[in-house]
């Protein structure tokens, strides 16, 4: 498929008053065509995995063609000059988390740039840092406990960020890890717990909030019964 049908059908498929609505949510594009996540998911499935088509849409800089190009474009054909050039992009948190979620998850350099990002100063590219994190940390059953303790490590060093959209990632990938096993729930309880004690009311609220959902009964029992299924594979 080629660009130009690519955008033909984004324009039948537009819905403006979906484009008035987003704002409320922190969905702020410079422009949209106001259509669904699971509509861009049908539209994903019919164009098929095409990298170059991927880099000529997210080019067009609207909502709709920038997360289509996070879903058609090829993870092992990313290169980090093409993370870097996108990341910078990001300017409201639903790019950001699609873009994490649909693509940059899935790169060679997922971690590598889960550490870096989460260092940096400017607002999306320090969230997608925390995304990455509560993504891999929900995706990569294979990943071995210290990355993830790393990880804890960075999110007590960042949990006095004020900003809006980086706290709620920075409990987002706290709560994320904590869920893995039960001994990553220990951990993060601890760090939730150091957190809680920092002078800052960021802090205080992604422990508060971490901790709310870590000790909470339900966690605590999928975790028990998750354990207890990876002791029977032995």
């Amino acid at each position: 498929m080629r660009l130009e049908d690519v955008l033909q059908k984004l324009e039948k498929m537009s819905n403006p008053k979906a484009v008035e609505s987003m704002a409320r949510y922190g969905i702020t594009p410079k422009r949209a065509y106001g259509i669904s996540i699971p509509d861009l998911r049908k539209l994903a499935r019919e164009i098929g995995k095409n990298h170059l088509l991927a880099q000529e849409l997210w080019d067009i800089d609207t909502r709709e063609t920038r997360i289509l190009a996070t879903m058609i474009s090829e993870p092992e054909k990313v290169t980090e000059e093409q993370m870097e050039n996108w990341v910078k992009d990001f300017d409201y948190w639903e790019i950001c988390d699609q873009c994490c979620a649909n693509l940059f998850t899935k790169t060679r350099f997922a971690y590598r740039k889960a550490v870096e990002w989460s260092s940096r100063d400017e607002e999306f590219v320090k969230r997608a840092g925390f995304v990455l994190m509560a993504r891999l940390a929900l995706a990569d059953k294979k990943a071995s406990d210290e990355i993830f303790e790393e990880f804890l490590l960075i999110i007590k060093r960042e949990a006095t960020d004020e900003r809006h959209y980086v706290k709620k990632a920075v409990n987002w990938a706290l709560r994320q890890i904590g869920k893995r096993n039960i001994y990553l729930n220990k951990k993060a309880i601890e760090v939730a717990k150091e957190i809680g004690r920092m002078d800052s009311k960021s802090a205080r609220w992604i422990a508060s909030d971490a901790l709310r959902e870590l000790t909470g009964e339900a966690v605590m029992e999928r975790l028990i019964r998750k354990r207890e299924k990876d002791d029977l594979r032995k």
